[in-house]
């Protein structure tokens, strides 16, 4: 009996100090500063449709007699690309920080 207690004593003693060490050597891992930035794919998509009516709206006003369609379709296509540029900078500003983890 007592011999039973003895080996079950270093056995229990042998399962602490192996989960102990699996433990330690997960904790182990190296720290890392990163660089993260939220998607902006929706924010430059909003950007570039009030862009593209905004543009194509003043491109209408300001076009000439005969020529409002044509007039709308350009301010339309300047509008887009200068709203989703101008979304993508601002987005970027606010959307990134550094963050750490551990690999």
């Amino acid at each position: 009996m007592r011999a039973q207690v003895k080996t079950l004593a270093v056995v229990v003693a042998l399962g602490f100090t192996a989960s102990t060490i699996a433990v330690t050597a997960a904790e182990a891992q190296t720290r890392h500063k990163v660089w993260v930035c939220k998607s902006t794919k929706s924010a430059r998509n909003k950007g570039t449709v009030v862009g593209g009516l905004t543009g194509g709206t003043l491109g209408a006003v300001v076009a000439g007699k005969g020529n409002k369609t044509e007039g709308a379709v350009l301010g339309g296509v300047v509008g887009a690309v200068a709203g989703n540029q101008i979304a993508k900078h601002n987005s970027k500003k606010n959307n990134c920080h550094y963050e750490y983890r551990y690999y």
